[in-house]
C-alpha cells in the first residue's frame, strides 16, 4: 500500500509509522488524518503486528494540524467544520482505540492536534529536545481532542490550555505525566522501539484484552462522554469563529503564517 505524506513499515512484530512531511514539520493535513487511519487499519488487521509504534520524519514529531490548508481551504459552516473536527478528532483517538498498544516516539515539537495524538497513544517516549504545547486558545481555536485532564488533573490542564503554552520541556512533561520517559535527542524512535520489541513478546491476546480493560477503566469514568462533549464544544467555537482566529487568519493569507504567528505571539508579549 502506497502512501505520500507517512511511511509505514513492520519491522518483525512492531509496525513504524512515520508522519513524513518534514519540510512542514510533519503538519497533519486531511490526506495525512486518512493514511494514519488507514495505516491503523492496517496494523490491525495483520496479525503479525503486534505493537504499533509512531514518530515523525526530520526536526519535529508533528506542529498539529495544518493551519495552512485550513487558511487556504475557509471552510464554514456546520456540516464542514463537522466534518473537519470529527477526522480530526478520529485520527487522534484511533492510537487510544487501536487494539494493539501504540508507543509515540516525540522528537521536536510536538504541538496542539499532535501532542493530542501522542497523549492517546498508550506511552509516549520523548527525547530530550521534544517540546509539547497547547497552544489552540491563543489563536482563538479550541481543543479538538481534550486528552489532557485525563493525563494531568483539571488545575494543570487548565494552566496549559488557558495560556495556551507551546514550550513544555520533556523533563517538564515528564513531572506532568504527559510522557512516561525521557531519553537523550535522538534515541526516542530507538528506545520506542526497543520498548515495543519487549512487548511483543508477551502474548499478543494477553496484551489486547490488558489494554481494553485499562482503557475500560477510563471509559467508565465518563472520559468518552467527556471527549465527545468537548468535541461538541469545538464544533461550536469554530462553527462560529472568534474574533481572534478570524484575525489569525487574515494575517495568515494576506501576509502568511509566519506573519500570524509573530502576531499571536506579540499579543501576549506585552
Amino acid at each position: 500500500m502506497s502512501y505520500s505524506t507517512i511511511l509505514y513499515e513492520r519491522i518483525g512484530h512492531v509496525a513504524l509509522l512515520t508522519l513524513n512531511r518534514p519540510e512542514r514539520l510533519n503538519a497533519m493535513n486531511r490526506v495525512m488524518l486518512e493514511e494514519i487511519n488507514r495505516a491503523c487499519d492496517t496494523a490491525a488487521a495483520d496479525a503479525e503486528v503486534r505493537v504499533l509504534v509512531v514518530t515523525g520524519a526530520g526536526s519535529a514529531f508533528s506542529s498539529g494540524f495544518d493551519l495552512k490548508e485550513q487558511m487556504e481551504a475557509r471552510p464554514t459552516g456546520t456540516a464542514a467544520w463537522r466534518k473537519i473536527l470529527d477526522d480530526d478528532f478520529g485520527a487522534t483517538m484511533r492510537f487510544w482505540s487501536l487494539a494493539k498498544p501504540t508507543i509515540a516516539a516525540v522528537h521536536g515539537h510536538c504541538l496542539a492536534g499532535a501532542c493530542e495524538l501522542a497523549l492517546a497513544c498508550d506511552i509516549t517516549i520523548a527525547a530530550e529536545d521534544a517540546v509539547f504545547g497547547e497552544p489552540e486558545l491563543k489563536f482563538g481555536a479550541g481543543i479538538v481532542t481534550m486528552i489532557l485532564p485525563w493525563l494531568t488533573g483539571p488545575k494543570q490542564a487548565k494552566e496549559i490550555i488557558f495560556n495556551g503554552m507551546d514550550a513544555i520541556p520533556a523533563r517538564e512533561a515528564l513531572r506532568l505525566g504527559l510522557v512516561n520517559r525521557v531519553v537523550p535527542a535522538g534515541e526516542d524512535v530507538a528506545a520506542a522501539l526497543a520498548m515495543a520489541r519487549h512487548i511483543a513478546v508477551v502474548d499478543p491476546e494477553l496484551v489486547r484484552e490488558t489494554k481494553r480493560a485499562i482503557n475500560r477503566t477510563y471509559e467508565l469514568m465518563g472520559m468518552r462522554e467527556a471527549l465527545a462533549t468537548a468535541l461538541d464544544i469545538d464544533h461550536g467555537i469554530e462553527s462560529h469563529g472568534s474574533p481572534d482566529k478570524r484575525r489569525f487568519m487574515e494575517i495568515a493569507r494576506e501576509q502568511g503564517l509566519r506573519a500570524a504567528i509573530a502576531w499571536r505571539d506579540a499579543r501576549f508579549a506585552k
